[in-house]
């Protein structure tokens, strides 16, 4: 009886010092909000809002009103950033820095802003420096990332492998395809100097790192089409169509001209039409009706495109096939065709364009590093209709 009569009294005390420590939260939430001033919460209301603009102005008042508000500074620094105002950020990630009364964790996270700053500005040797400073600690990751992108950048290729080497596992696996186009590139320049074993060796790393980079069989090709070894050029080539078929369409016009050094552009033409047949290519079309019509004559290109364009119905073939009518066509014909070969050509100029699949940029040549986006081998070898058309 006396257990019972405990608990009756009790659990009305319990809820009666619940109830008074909620209303003594309360109290120093209400006095703590009516503290700020109202341009922080207009300044919250406009970047809800997606308003930038705005919220930087709202958020500049309470920095006028309130100087100390770090994490403010930071949120402003972060907009103007975003907004293009680079060298307002930098001063506010360079004021922050140099405040005494900063914690740790809020200097270091200074310094990573300010190399965002940076990066942002295209100030790349001072961005360096800022992320190599915070290479140990816990924004390593994160820097490794930005100085690959500052490398990639310079072009300092040799460093954006090592750096590279040196992300987490989880995050190099993911970087295996840069990491060949950084080797192909390094051959690139090899090649240009004249330097052919250099080149092969950093083509053979390539392959090593990826063994399905098609630009280092690509590029070992031409390395021995230039020394003369054309027969070796050609079997690197044809390693392409176990690689990636789409990429025939470049290798197309390097097997023609070694089969027309060795004296067999007859096999070579073969070769570029059974391609066409099994892998339909806007551009392997365009490189194998030209090579048919040196090679068979006006007539026989007629038909290549003819028989192409029934198996493979588009605009750009259109396109070839009036102009090889135009080669056939007798004298008074030719004025009608190339009126509607015009009309034709006028419509296909947007849809000859190669597209990145990351971002979608669009552009007239092929790029092996999108111009848009960075991204490394998202440039297929195909025209813009030839995607339109896949399902």
């Amino acid at each position: 009886m006396d257990f019972e009569l405990w608990w009756l009294i009790a659990i009305p005390l319990f809820f009666g010092l619940g109830w008074l420590a909620a209303r003594v939260d309360i109290k120093e939430l209400v006095s703590e909000s009516r503290a700020l001033p109202r341009s922080y919460f207009k300044g919250l209301n406009f970047l809800l809002t997606e308003q930038p603009d705005k919220a930087i102005e709202a958020f500049i008042e309470v920095v006028k009103v309130d100087s100390e508000t770090v994490e403010l500074h930071f949120a402003l620094g972060s907009l103007f950033r975003r907004r293009g105002e680079t060298e307002r950020a930098i001063r506010m990630h360079q004021n922050l820095i140099q405040r005494p009364n900063l914690s740790a964790e809020q200097a270091l996270n200074a310094v990573f802003e300010l190399g965002q700053d940076y990066l942002k500005a295209g100030l790349l040797d001072r961005a360096e420096e800022v992320f190599q400073r915070l290479r140990d600690g816990p924004y390593a990751s994160n820097a490794l990332q930005f100085l690959l992108e500052i490398f990639q950048q310079e072009k300092e290729w040799q460093k954006a492998i090592d750096i590279a080497a040196q992300l987490p596992r989880e995050s190099a696996s993911l970087r295996v395809k840069q990491v060949a186009q950084f080797h192909c590139e390094l051959a690139q320049s090899a090649i240009a100097q004249g330097a052919h074993d250099t080149a092969l060796i950093q083509l053979d790393l390539a392959s090593a790192v990826n063994r399905r980079c098609v630009r280092a069989y690509l590029m070992r090709g031409d390395v021995h089409a230039s020394a003369g070894r054309d027969g070796q050029a050609i079997e690197e080539w044809k390693r392409v169509e176990q690689q990636d078929p789409n990429y025939l369409a470049l290798a197309a016009p390097r097997l023609l001209a070694s089969y027309h050094r060795l004296g067999d552009t007859q096999v070579g033409v073969g070769h570029l039409r059974s391609y066409l047949e099994r892998y339909p290519s806007l551009d392997l079309l365009d490189v194998t009706f030209q090579a048919c019509l040196e090679q068979d004559g006006a007539e026989a290109a007629y038909r290549l495109v003819r028989d192409e364009l029934r198996r493979n119905p588009t605009l750009l073939g259109l396109d070839k096939l009036l102009e090889a009518q135009i080669l056939v066509a007798p004298a008074e014909r030719r004025t009608d065709l190339e009126l509607v070969k015009n009309l034709v050509h006028s419509q296909t100029r947007r849809l000859a364009r190669y597209r990145c699949t990351q971002c979608g940029f669009k552009a007239r040549q092929f790029y092996w590093h999108c111009p848009g986006c960075g991204g490394w081998e998202t440039y297929p070898p195909r025209r813009s209709e030839e995607f339109d058309l896949t399902p």
